[in-house]
Parts: structure tokens; C-alpha cells; sequence
């Protein structure tokens, strides 16, 4: 997949008069190239993008011999003067360092090559050094991949907080069905989630009046069902499998930038994910922590839940506690938390939450106990 935002469309629009009373600001990527061997486009693509010579490659331990070298190798070949800087855990210290080191370059552009963590500290480092920066995935754990919003580790979990669209994104296929399955599976859980964040959303609209944007909405719940329809096509080691899925996944993190928000992705089943983080003693990942609070919240919203158990099943998703590797307590105890995670998001868990024993049945009754 390859597309290229008109000129039109490539500015973000930002603080128009509107006879409405209202205005919104949608930045999106200019280029998606998506597909085997797309890797090899990235320095024509900066090219096409006039950044000025100086930038940096910020990549991982392990995927700087993966791509991170080759994607600095091409940006020399097209004449770019840039350095390799290594990231390691995504929080606000390593934030600082990296930001540090691209500041002392002189980096003006950023090109962020790695999994989920890589990207996020890239995309925070470039929105605090006002610079463009590229997201190259090495792995698609979750739809961070094109999404304005990174998430940060802190002493209490994980924050979700602002930070830029990627001017550009190169998913290279070839380089992605190397990643463990595993991660692959759990961005597929992550988008999956979509329709119950979705539902807490119109739910929301409906009895806070807070703001909807229904081309938000259509685009997640596009993407969820791209996935879900397609979900015995995704199979270990198989290339096309990502090729299914990543498509799905960068529409769920463009969805964002349409918001605004985290809003058509991220309701109360990344609240009980948040919750995990913060009282299980070894969380797993995001988005498969999403896919089985999915299940528990579409339940709660009186939807098809089974059908959305299946999909998650079939692509090799947790689907129960066992399989998330964390206790029945703590998965009561997160249930039981979740409204608090966010208070100001109001979700199908309402004001109050549940209680424990409301929490007991749901995990129960879904098979997630």
C-alpha cells in the first residue's frame, strides 16, 4: 500500500474562524508506503519530504541490526548527515537522554526505526524538539505506529499523553514478520478493542454530551472489523499476515488525529489494561491486556462478545487471565480499579465502577475467570 495526501490535505489546519462556533485541528501522515521491502524508499521519501541534511536515526539495542543501520546506511546513500542513537525503555528519563543527544547533533529530523517503545520516545522527543520524524516499525504491537498520542512508563504504570503525527510511515512487511508473532497478534487485540472504545464513546456523547466525531468512530470500527473478518488469515510467519494487518492498524491510529483525542480507541478496556499495569505483578502487553478487557466490556455493553472472544482466539490472542499470565485477583482488582485510571473518560463503568462482586461475575460469566 502506497498513498500520498494531496498538497492539500498535507498542512494541518489549525485555529480557523468558523461561522459554526467551531474549529478543529487534523494532522495526518503525507506519505504510507506499506508492504515487502518499502524500507528501501526511505531516503527518497525524506527527499520528497525537504528535510534539511541533519538528522537521526533513534532505534533499539536489537533492531539497530534488524534496520536501524540500514535505514541510516540509506539516508547517507541520499545524502543525509545522520547518527544512530540507541533508546532503550519508553519513560520520561530516556525521553530526556534521547532528546539530549538529537538536541547536541543537531538533528532537524528524526526517523524513529523499532517497536512500539521506540517509536513513542521518538515521537515525544520530536514534538519537544519541533521536528518531523518518520515511523519506520520494526514490529506492530499496537496502533501507535501513526497515532499522535505515545504511552510512557511511569512510577504509577503507563500515561498516555500528546505528541505528533509521523510525517511519514514505512511499514515494511519484510521486516516486520520477523518480529515474535506474539507482538503482532497483540496490535491485532489492541484494534480489535476499537468497537467497545468506540461504544463507551457514543456513550459518553449521549449522556455527558461530549464531543463525537463520527468519521472517527466509522474509521476505528473499520479498522476492527477489517481485522476481525480477516482474523484466520493472521498466522505466524507469514508475511502476508502483516500485510492483513497493519493496514487496519495505521487507519486506527489515523482515527486519533480525526478525534483529536484517544477516544475511538482507547475506553474502558484500556482502562482495565491500565489498571493491570499498576496492580499486576507482571503485566502483559498492551494490547493483548485490551483484547481481553474487550471481551469483559462488550459484555457489560450487552454486545457480541463471543463473536469478538473468537476473533481474538483464532488470531492467538489471550483470551483469559491463564493466558494474559497474571491471577484472577488481580484481574478482579483491575476491574474493580478502572474507573479510576481516567475519571475525566467516562465509560460503560460509569462514575462508581463495579464492585467486586459485579467484577467476580463479569470475569466469570466471560470465561476470562
Amino acid at each position: 500500500m502506497a498513498t500520498e495526501a494531496p498538497a492539500t490535505q498535507r498542512m494541518p489546519v489549525i485555529g480557523l474562524e468558523s461561522p459554526f462556533g467551531k474549529a478543529r485541528s487534523m494532522v495526518f501522515p503525507r506519505t504510507v508506503l506499506a508492504g515487502h521491502g518499502v524500507l528501501a524508499e526511505l531516503g527518497r521519501t525524506c527527499r520528497q519530504f525537504d528535510f534539511p541534511s541533519k538528522g537521526a536515526v533513534v532505534t533499539g539495542p536489537r533492531t539497530s541490526g534488524l534496520a536501524g543501520e540500514r535505514a541510516a546506511e540509506i539516508l547517507r546513500a541520499s545524502e543525509f548527515d545522520v547518527e544512530l542513537l540507541l533508546a532503550r525503555e519508553a519513560n520520561g528519563a530516556e525521553v530526556d537522554r534521547v532528546a539530549e543527544e538529537a538536541r547536541a547533533l543537531g538533528a532537524r529530523f528524526l526517523v524513529a526505526v523499532g517497536g512500539g517503545s521506540k517509536i513513542d520516545v521518538t515521537k515525544v522527543v520530536a514534538a519537544r524538539l519541533k521536528v518531523p520524524f518518520v515511523s519506520v516499525p520494526t514490529s506492530a504491537a499496537h496502533d501507535g505506529i501513526s497515532s499522535p498520542r505515545a504511552s510512557l512508563h511511569d512510577r504509577e504504570g503507563v500515561a498516555s499523553i500528546e505528541a505528533v503525527v509521523p510525517t511519514g510511515i514505512l511499514a515494511d512487511t519484510s521486516v516486520i514478520v520477523q518480529a515474535p508473532f506474539r507482538l503482532l497478534a497483540s496490535g491485532c487485540a489492541d484494534v480489535i478493542s476499537n468497537v467497545t472504545a468506540v461504544l463507551d464513546w457514543k456513550l459518553a456523547a449521549r449522556l455527558r454530551n461530549e464531543e463525537y466525531s463520527s468519521t472517527a468512530a466509522t474509521l476505528a470500527e473499520y479498522a476492527a472489523q477489517e481485522i476481525t473478518d480477516h482474523a484466520s488469515l493472521i498466522k505466524p510467519n507469514l508475511e502476508e499476515s502483516v500485510w492483513t494487518a497493519i493496514r487496519p492498524m495505521i487507519v486506527a491510529g489515523i482515527s486519533m488525529s480525526v478525534a483529536g483525542s484517544s477516544r475511538p480507541c482507547s475506553g474502558s478496556e484500556h482502562l482495565f489494561s491500565h489498571a493491570l499495569d499498576r496492580g499486576a505483578a507482571r503485566p502483559s502487553l498492551h494490547g493483548e491486556q485490551c483484547g481481553v478487557g474487550a471481551i469483559m466490556m462488550m459484555y457489560l455493553h450487552g454486545g457480541d462478545w463471543r463473536r469478538l472472544r473468537t476473533a481474538l482466539h483464532t488470531i492467538g490472542a489471550p483470551t483469559t487471565a491463564r493466558e494474559l499470565g497474571v491471577t484472577g485477583e488481580e484481574v478482579v482488582q483491575a476491574l474493580v480499579a478502572a474507573h479510576r485510571m481516567r475519571p475525566e473518560r467516562y465509560t460503560i463503568l460509569g462514575d462508581n465502577g463495579l464492585t467486586r462482586e459485579a467484577a467476580e461475575r463479569l470475569a466469570t460469566v466471560t470465561g476470562v475467570l
